[in-house]
């Protein structure tokens, strides 16, 4: 199985002032360690894009993504798909990637979307991929406004009865803290829910399928307890499976 994921990393610009005297400092950062570490132990390596790659290097035809099983877009925004350098630097067309990756996923691939800032319609809905192609293919609808629900109280998982493959990988999973808020589709199945909203959702889309998981892959969404739950890999692995359509008859 070859998983892309694209996003999850960002680079702070720190100033500090101490009285008269003024300077700053950069670091940067990644969020998917604990996703990734916990794919590898089911056997799956996953190749992750940091964001600032995006741009110029996510793969912009359905020829180049085939060469993925699963692609998963991880708190990174509909602009860094769209505004190539070619059409951002130099005025000139350029392919859409995310119209690519809705004929892609039609045609066999299996498309994830993790919640976060810059997810869904993200913090003042910057994310912007309610009015993007792949708002098409997810098995949810997005608001259209600041999406976010934040609950540092922490908000209760819950498996939703079904016969859904990921439906059992639920007990026992810790709180979380915040989420995106998304409304399923009709044709979708709800898998589990966070403070009786969408957590999980799948959907079949043509000869491929799509995943939506509301809440981060790591902090500060998805808490420390959550990434050391014995279950977490698990359900990394199940729902990278699910997209793969591994263990299907």
């Amino acid at each position: 199985m070859r998983v892309l994921l694209a996003g999850e990393s960002w680079v702070v610009h720190e100033t500090h002032q101490k009285g008269f005297d003024i300077f700053t400092s950069t670091t940067f950062d990644t969020g998917a360690d604990a996703f990734i570490a916990a794919a590898a132990a089911q056997g799956i390596d996953v190749e992750q894009m940091y964001g600032h790659d995006v741009p110029a290097k996510f793969p912009r035809t359905v020829e180049e993504q085939s060469e993925y099983d699963v692609i998963i877009i991880s708190d990174i925004g509909y602009n860094s798909f769209v505004l190539t350098p070619e059409t951002w630097s130099d005025g000139e067309q350029s392919t859409n990637s995310l119209k690519s990756l809705v004929e892609w996923t039609k045609s066999g691939g299996g498309l994830m979307m993790a919640g976060g800032y810059l997810s869904f319609q993200g913090i003042n809905a910057a994310a912007n991929f309610a009015r993007s192609p792949l708002a098409e293919v997810l098995p949810v609808t997005m608001l259209t406004c600041d999406d976010r629900v934040e609950t540092p109280e922490g908000a209760k998982v819950v498996g939703v009865e079904s016969n859904h493959p990921l439906a059992s990988l639920f007990a026992g999973a810790p709180h979380l803290l915040g989420y995106n808020e998304l409304q399923a589709k009709e044709e979708a199945d709800v898998v589990a829910k966070v403070a009786d909203d969408v957590l999980l959702a799948t959907q079949q889309v043509g000869k491929g399928r799509s995943l939506a998981w509301s809440t981060d892959i790591g902090p500060h969404w998805c808490p420390q307890p959550f990434l050391d739950w014995e279950g977490f890999p698990a359900l990394v692995g199940g729902m990278l499976r699910w997209l793969a359509g591994e263990g299907d008859q």
